[in-house]
């Protein structure tokens, strides 16, 4: 991934509104012969641009703005209304009127601020050679009942999206809804995860605004070439597009990635006909109570992924027109999980179909037999006094309980939600997205990602572990039995 990321937190409108409100309390400050012009000026860039925000929807963070534009209109709209009426004008002196401008410029000050902390993400522009489609896919599996409800006749149903290589669409084209198919599935699924975690929702509104870098039912790329497959499954109360930016550039490198919605696990998974279906899972509190609950959601995850490819299996053999079909090399697939989409490696011992495992920071729920006959990819954040002291020993055991060689890769300066797309719209605070920024965190993610799979699924010769270095410090473990641990 080679651009860096760009997008002003503040849109053109909002930034006028900014420099509006700034004009309106400076203009204070001007000598007389520019204080009118200036201050007019800066009312009318104000109202124009807050005209049309409000058409378009203010994001929380201009009410500051907004508001302090409010306090410095009543101090200086006056005076010039009452010069132009041949009144007499009184104008507060110098250290009368600073406090009051400095607490406007203080509320002004806290829009960009905010804007920083909570912008509308801008998605990195994908390095690989294929432009990136998406479409969104709903199966239900006739053999499985539905757990989670007491329905009998209540079968799984599994949504899943897709993003693939496709053929670059006409300059212009509008780009994939992040978070939902409509910018409404995206609210409902922005303000389902901020709840999650016991935020209001408002301190999200931009999420929702924000595109990604696929299209839509975009053409799959020319040619007949057969894209190797990577399933993926979201952390606890994830969604299905909390790894956009990592899918993208996966795509963009002839890979189809397919990003499961786990329903009754998911944040909020909206069905084609329009249900919703809320998270219904929760911790217990007692460690060992969640452990098994645990254990349980990871089965389930482990056989929605089987499922899944199973499908993908048939979208590519299918005797009805798909753009994908006869495009899938699920013969060559990949299973992925961030959290508890750990399930990945619980799906890998389950079904042999999948040739490799990535975990994102991915904790192992459920047994660790039978062995894992597949190499595998665990990429963690740094291990500190605060981590969970089973989380590296119930890894390590899962990784060394393999036939194949797998490698633990820790990445300097990760937080456990740099491997998803929070560092793109989360504040910068180290205790939440990590240090690496908005930039590198989608770079070092999908290109420790790429290295692997490239070198596992497309047999590519380079040393995994040699590249690998140079996203962080690298652990190689060895088959069972032989307990070679090395950086």
């Amino acid at each position: 991934m080679t651009e860096t990321i760009t997008g002003p937190s503040m849109s053109l409108p909002e930034v006028l509104v900014l420099l509006g409100a700034l004009g309106l309390v400076a203009g204070r400050w001007l000598p007389p012969a520019a204080r009118r012009p200036v201050t007019i000026g800066a009312g009318a860039v104000l109202v124009a641009s807050a005209t049309v925000l409000g058409a378009v929807g203010i994001r929380w963070q201009l009410l500051p703005v907004l508001a302090g534009a409010a306090l410095a209109s009543a101090f200086a709209l006056p005076p010039l209304l009452r010069r132009r009426a041949g009144r007499p004008v009184w104008r507060a002196r110098w250290w009368l009127a600073l406090p009051g401008s400095l607490a406007c410029a203080g509320l002004i000050a806290m829009g960009p601020v905010a804007a920083r902390a909570f912008p509308v993400p801008e998605f990195p522009q994908p390095s690989g050679g294929f432009a990136v489609g998406t479409r969104v896919v709903q199966w239900t599996d006739p053999l499985r009942p539905e757990s989670f409800t007491a329905d009998p006749d209540d079968r799984r149903t599994v949504v899943a999206q897709l993003w693939y290589p496709a053929q670059k669409s006409p300059a212009g084209t509008r780009r994939a809804q992040y978070l939902g198919r409509t910018e409404q599935e995206a609210r409902t699924v922005a303000e389902a995860l901020a709840g999650g975690v016991g935020l209001p929702g408002f301190l999200v509104d931009g999420v929702p605004r924000a595109r990604s870098r696929a299209v839509v039912d975009a053409p799959v790329a020319v040619g007949g070439e057969r894209f190797p497959v990577v399933l993926f499954s979201p952390g606890s109360g994830g969604v299905r597009t909390q790894n956009t930016a990592w899918a993208e550039e996966l795509a963009s490198h002839g890979y189809l990635v397919a990003a499961l919605d786990h329903p009754y696990d998911s944040a909020v998974v909206v069905l084609a006909d329009g249900r919703t279906i809320r998270a219904t899972t929760a911790s217990s509190g007692d460690r060992d109570r969640d452990e098994e609950l645990a254990a349980g959601w990871t089965a389930v995850r482990a056989a929605d992924l089987g499922f899944v490819l199973t499908e993908l299996e048939r979208l590519d053999r299918a005797e009805t027109a798909d753009p994908l079909t006869g495009r899938l090399d699920t013969g060559r697939a990949a299973v992925a999980g961030h959290s508890l989409g750990g399930a990945a490696l619980q799906a890998a011992r389950q079904d042999r179909r999948f040739g490799a495992v990535v975990d994102l920071d991915g904790y192992p729920h459920g047994p660790t037999a039978p062995a894992l006959e597949q190499p595998a990819l665990a990429l963690t954040q740094e291990i500190t006094a605060g981590t969970d002291p089973r989380y590296l020993p119930r890894l390590t055991d899962a990784l060394e309980h393999s036939t194949a060689t797998s490698y633990r890769l820790t990445v300097p300066g990760a937080g456990h939600l740099t491997f998803m797309d929070g560092p793109l719209y989360l504040p910068p605070l180290p205790s939440i997205v990590g240090t690496l920024g908005r930039t590198e965190s989608p770079r070092v993610v999908a290109g420790a990602t790429l290295t692997f799979l490239d070198a596992v699924l497309r047999d590519r010769p380079d040393d995994p572990a040699e590249a690998l270095r140079a996203y962080g410090k690298v652990y190689t473990l060895s088959p069972s039995g032989l307990g070679e641990l090395r950086g």
